[in-house]
């Protein structure tokens, strides 16, 4: 694999590559083993002693949960932190925070459980169809009872909403050997996927909760990575936001009829 044609060593790159990789919590082993390199080659690359490829460099940012373009433009970021995680003394105002409460944690891991209980093991569910399942899940309910499921915060990336919470919690999940990740190949392109070890607590999850995932699950865990991504790009919300920004709930009320999941019809007629 070809170097990029410009100087991949730059040092602020170098920097931000360890800074994304701290503010998720991992170390220099666990990012080695991800990109299938040893620690010493992730050392050179947070060196700057190292050019990075740009599989290398696509895969950080798969692994990051950004895109590349935000590794290569450090201007701005986003810093996931984990409630019971001790808070940082400073941080930079260049930087978007997003503090994420032990009760959103557990919901999170508990609703992401259950998903993959149900239909994780099916060939085409990787972190794609996962990433997509949760939008739906989330704004689904939103629209639907104007109150938050998981409220887990979705940036608008290429392939779609991607929950920007997911690796930070999902890193701690892998420790506490409740998940265990696979990078496979499906139809000749690179999948990850998810397996729990454990069942979901169903006790954290109400009645018109699970019975919401389970209409999402019905209606699009069948769909592959490309399909699910195509679907998601035609919904309002992600529609109204900017690329790496993150994608308002309130949109979810102005969505077509297509994509829609609460009768207006019949509210307005009650009202009436």
């Amino acid at each position: 694999m070809d170097s990029f044609g410009f100087d991949l060593t730059n040092r602020s790159i170098a920097e931000r590559i360890k800074l994304l990789r701290k503010e998720l919590g991992l170390t220099q082993e666990e990012v080695a083993k991800q990109l299938g390199v040893s620690r010493a080659t992730v050392s050179q690359m947070e060196s700057g002693e190292r050019k990075i490829t740009a599989e290398e460099l696509y895969k950080l940012a798969n692994i990051f949960n950004v895109t590349a373009d935000e590794i290569l433009d450090n201007e701005k970021s986003i810093e996931v932190v984990l409630e019971k995680s001790k808070a940082r003394n400073k941080k930079k105002e260049s930087s978007i925070r997003i503090s994420v409460p032990q009760k959103n944690i557990k919901k999170f891991k508990e609703v992401l459980l259950y998903i993959l209980n149900k239909v994780g093991a099916k060939p085409n569910v990787g972190e794609t169809v996962i990433y997509k399942l949760l939008y739906f899940i989330d704004f689904d309910f939103y629209e639907k009872y104007e109150e938050q499921l998981i409220g887990a915060t979705y940036k608008k990336n290429t392939y779609g909403p991607t929950p920007v919470e997911f690796k930070a919690i999902v890193n701690e999940m892998i420790n506490n050997k409740e998940i265990v990740v696979l990078d496979k190949e499906y139809f000749k392109y690179p999948q990850r996927k998810y397996l729990p070890l454990r069942e979901p607590d169903l006790s954290v999850l109400r009645a018109h909760e699970k019975e919401l995932i389970d209409e999402v699950l019905d209606r699009l865990s069948d769909m592959s990575a490309r399909e699910i991504s195509e679907y998601s790009h035609k919904d309002v919300p992600w529609m109204g936001a900017k690329f790496g920004e993150i994608i308002d709930y309130e949109a979810v009320f102005y969505r077509t009829k297509e994509y829609s999941v609460r009768r207006y019809e019949d509210e307005d007629r009650k009202s009436a």
